[in-house]
């Protein structure tokens, strides 16, 4: 895996600048760097290298000289493409998927992208045309940014590089955290940086004249065949599933694989014989460690398995660092979870392979069985459930009351992702009067409209397939391995296995109370029951516990008194969240870790605090 920066048009000491907007990347690729130069543009990169070791560093030209290519990510059809190209009279000095990136641009242009099988983020820069032109993969995997900053289009794999470039003026987009608050994640395309934007997925962009042009080149079309019958079903997923596993499997250094207890990666580590897996958990208490799931599976199916136990000292003191290298605050607690098995793995190996994108794929999460879990109670009169659901409203948190509340409004309206956090009435008490508080239903709106006519579950996925997926859940995976120079491929998120998980109809997905019901008849063909029939757990981490300790909890407090979170915060808010969790007579756990993963970010990015790892956070 690798980084790359750049900026168009002239400034002052620009050699200095462009290596310093690399050197900030330099964790993405710590075996080499290069730079690219001429009049309209400064480009940089570092290299982790993965492919031709010695042949591929970068930048790579066209044969005349007049295309200048940067890459970030990984091509698995590069050699198929490469005799195609070689056919049509291109001549290859290297052997890497980057030379077959120029030439298939030279030779395609824009329609390369759409022939690509892989995870990619690049830039080409014409030198004759003076124009520049960024692409992104089809779900979001490999990342790219980019702001226009005093006449300079600036772009980067990580906006930290965005905010080295000289002049930039570093400022808090406060409309990110009202979505933030929502979503427990910054909604793209917008980011915490006025001004800063990042490349949607299956999107390219041209930067001529001055002007920015962006074209979305594929979309991830969801298809139900209701002619499809089970055993089609899993045989095709088998099928291209180990093709895709494959495919991801090319290197020249070794490969390993996260492994957790649950289907996904376990899948993906069912072809792994001999391989090393690598997995984290939290102290004995089987709700937040799979360590014991993990070695299990693998004295069963031949894997070499490392474990870590993360302890509370260890992942508090981690916060700023993950903070750090999400470039964002991020609230999914999982986050630093990733952050411990990424540094484990790359202790040992450069690249893994890990289960990202199956749920959104096949029909993983939870919340998929509630349209069948409310089907009855929706069918009562809307005027009755409307009732019964402003009685729930004045009721405390008991089981049911969030049923009533949900079966009485619209798929629209109540499901906004994976991740629902706070409701607008919530948002607005708990931010201070100056900033914004909208409707998270907003930003979702588009997306619904694109998927009328299908049925509820395959309409939350298209949803989570555009905004957790990318937001959330690939961010983290992008982020958190290449903290520690770790090469992060997931093969679910290759379009051939996509090409299969769209066509499957809604009782192939959510089935008899189970999710992912095709996939897990596919595993089971490859891994002992008690994995492929597993419930997923997520990557669990104890947060609500750690915050009803007086350690924790006092750390959560101080942060939440001072002057940073008066800036943003309602004080009183905050105290009422944190002292009716503490005393255990509600969960605010989520709410609570929402606001102080944003008050550790800021510190970092605004107040100067340093992020080493190793100590406790105090937010200023």
């Amino acid at each position: 895996m690798c980084g790359l920066c750049g900026f168009t048009g002239e400034v002052i000491d620009r050699d200095e600048a462009i290596r310093a907007m690399a050197e900030t990347i330099a964790h993405r690729g710590p075996d080499s760097d290069g730079f690219y130069a001429d009049g309209g543009i400064a480009m940089g990169f570092r290299r982790l290298s993965i492919i031709d070791l010695e042949g591929g560093k970068q930048p790579i030209f066209s044969e005349d000289g007049n295309l200048v290519l940067m890459f970030n990510g990984e091509i698995y059809n590069y050699r198929e493409l490469r005799e195609i190209l070689k056919a049509d009279g291109h001549r290859f000095r290297t052997d890497t998927d980057s030379e077959v990136l120029v030439h298939g641009f030279e030779e395609w242009g824009e329609d390369l992208l759409c022939k690509l099988r892989g995870m990619f983020a690049f830039a080409v820069w014409n030198r004759a045309e003076r124009s520049l032109f960024l692409a992104r993969d089809f779900f979001g995997i490999k990342p790219m940014h980019y702001a226009v900053c005093g006449g300079h289009f600036v772009y980067a794999s990580e906006i930290k590089s965005i905010l080295a470039f000289p002049g930039f003026e570093k400022k808090l987009n406060p409309r990110a955290l009202d979505h933030y608050l929502s979503f427990e994640y910054p909604a793209p395309p917008e980011t915490f940086f006025e001004g800063v934007l990042c490349l949607p997925p299956a999107h390219c962009l041209w930067y001529r004249g001055g002007e920015v042009t962006l074209r979305r080149y594929w979309e991830p079309k969801l298809e139900p065949d209701e002619s499809m019958t089970e055993e089609e079903a899993v045989s095709q997923i088998e099928a291209v599933f180990e093709d895709s596993v494959a495919a991801h499997r090319i290197s020249d250094v070794e490969v390993g694989c996260f492994l957790s207890s649950g289907v996904d990666s376990s899948y993906v580590a069912s072809y792994f014989k001999g391989q090393k897996t690598f997995t984290v958990g939290f102290g004995s208490d089987a709700r937040y460690n799979e360590i014991g799931y993990a070695k299990r599976l693998s004295r069963e199916i031949g894997l070499e398995n490392r474990s870590h136990v993360i302890t509370p000292e260890e992942y508090w003191g981690s916060l700023r660092a993950v903070q750090y290298y999400m470039d964002q605050p991020l609230a999914d607690a999982s986050g630093a979870a990733l952050f411990f098995v990424s540094k484990l793995a790359g202790e040992s190996v450069k690249v893994v392979l890990s289960g990202e994108g199956a749920d959104e794929l096949f029909g993983g999460y939870n919340i998929y069985r509630e349209p069948g879990d409310t089907a009855g109670y929706r069918r009562l009169p809307l005027g009755l459930r409307r009732a019964l659901a402003a009685l729930a409203a004045r009721m405390p948190q008991v089981r049911g009351r969030d049923f009533l509340l949900r079966g009485a409004r619209p798929l629209e309206e109540r499901f906004i992702g994976n991740s629902s956090l706070l409701a607008l009435g919530e948002k607005r008490r708990l931010l201070r009067g100056d900033f914004p508080a909208t409707a998270p239903q907003l930003l979702t709106a588009p997306f619904w409209e694109r998927v009328r006519g299908l049925d509820d579950v395959t309409r939350m996925q298209y949803l989570d397939l555009n905004v957790w997926l990318p937001g959330d859940i690939l961010l983290k995976a992008d982020r958190m391995s290449m903290a520690h120079s770790l090469e992060l491929r997931v093969p679910f998120l290759d379009r051939r296995v996509f090409e299969v998980a769209a066509r499957l109809p809604h009782r192939l997905k959510v089935a008899d109370g189970q999710t992912k019901y095709a996939l897990r008849r596919a595993a089971e063909r490859h891994l002992p029951e008690f994995t492929a029939q597993k419930k997923k757990l997520g990557f669990p981490v104890p947060i609500r516990v750690w915050l009803r300790e007086k350690k924790y909890a006092g750390i959560v407090r101080e942060s939440f008194g001072s002057e940073t979170a008066r800036r943003f915060f309602n004080p009183e808010e905050l105290r009422r969240l944190l002292d009716l969790h503490y005393a255990g007579k509600r969960d605010n756990s989520r709410g609570i870790w929402t606001v102080f993963s944003f008050l550790v970010w800021y510190d970092v990015y605004f107040n100067g605090v340093s992020h080493r790892t190793g100590e406790l956070p105090t937010v200023g």
